[in-house]
């Protein structure tokens, strides 16, 4: 029996390190499940795992793809299960590694197959939300698909803006695509869950977001301001520099806004992680006892 070994939590929790131990006691690579360091571009601000990092284990899904290209958890997952395929021939174990929820998902459960989207809809319903507001895709969202209408997030422009691509492009409602049908797998699953004291959590944020900037995230937000408006720089770090650049906000504030940012991104993974009860939870120093655990249970 093949077995992935997914190590999870929130940001700042130390999850590379602990991958890394895993990995190397396992004898095997590391697949990232993180849907920003996925980009090359991004250097800083995503906290990519560091040059000697990335030299003691091999790692995939790091810095491979491009801000410019479209990409999702769909794509994601295809690409993810056809790797795992390839490495469960070399090895027992593989290590996935990450806090994107819903890249977690889509490998060890399948999310539903959704058409490839036309590039030139997608632009043309950004414009609208850009120029018309969200009350406007809003009502035509409701007159294409009202089920999902009546359970989507309505204050999400990103949500309603993908069920209406879909609905537009297929002619069918969003909603006919949700099937939230789980996918069986040819290897077995166990999920290892980081935790950390929430004040430790929050100063090793803030201690990040420190170097992040020292290591210059604001030049690297300079340098891809002109593309702001992309999906892929839509991510803390990169939006409250880009205000500050726009002068919305000064950059002591724009500094401030990402830890604050960030936090709340950390306390939302948790909120998404701990309704899955397959998760087994341990501290994040406790390498040896995660060790122990895996080789008990995927014998």
């Amino acid at each position: 029996m093949k077995y992935l070994i997914v190590i999870l939590g929130p940001t700042g929790v130390g999850k590379t390190r602990v991958a890394i131990e895993v990995a190397k006691k396992l004898r095997t690579e590391i697949i990232s499940c993180d849907s920003r360091q996925i980009y090359r571009e991004l250097r800083i601000g995503t906290a990519v795992p560091t040059e000697n990092e990335l030299a003691e284990v091999k790692h995939h899904f790091i810095q491979c793809k491009s801000i410019y290209e479209y990409y999702n958890a769909s794509i994601f997952e295809f690409e993810a299960l056809d790797l795992l395929e390839e490495l469960f021939r070399q090895y027992k174990w593989v290590v996935m590694a990450g806090g994107s929820g819903l890249y977690i998902n889509a490998v060890c459960y399948g999310i539903d197959d959704l058409p490839a989207i036309d590039p030139g809809l997608r632009k043309e319903l950004a414009e609208k939300y850009k120029n018309e507001g969200i009350e406007s895709i809003r009502k035509q969202l409701k007159f294409l698909d009202p089920e999902y209408y009546s359970v989507v997030d309505l204050k999400n422009h990103k949500r309603i803006l993908k069920a209406l691509e879909v609905s537009i492009m297929t002619g069918k409602p969003y909603s006919s695509f949700l099937l939230h049908q789980i996918k069986e797998r040819s290897f077995k699953i166990l999920k290892i869950g980081l935790s950390m004291e929430r004040d430790e959590l929050c100063k090793n944020i803030n201690d990040r977001v420190d170097r992040m900037i020292a290591s210059g995230l604001l030049q690297e937000a300079k340098h891809y301001y002109k593309d702001k408006n992309l999906n892929s720089l839509n991510t803390v770090g990169y939006k409250e520099l880009f205000d500050y650049l726009n002068n919305k906000i000064t950059f002591e504030t724009a500094v401030e806004l990402i830890k604050r940012n960030t936090k709340n991104y950390a306390r939302k993974q948790l909120t998404w992680f701990r309704k899955d009860r397959d998760i087994k939870w341990f501290n994040y120093n406790e390498t040896n006892k995660i060790i122990d655990f895996i080789l008990v249970n995927c014998k």
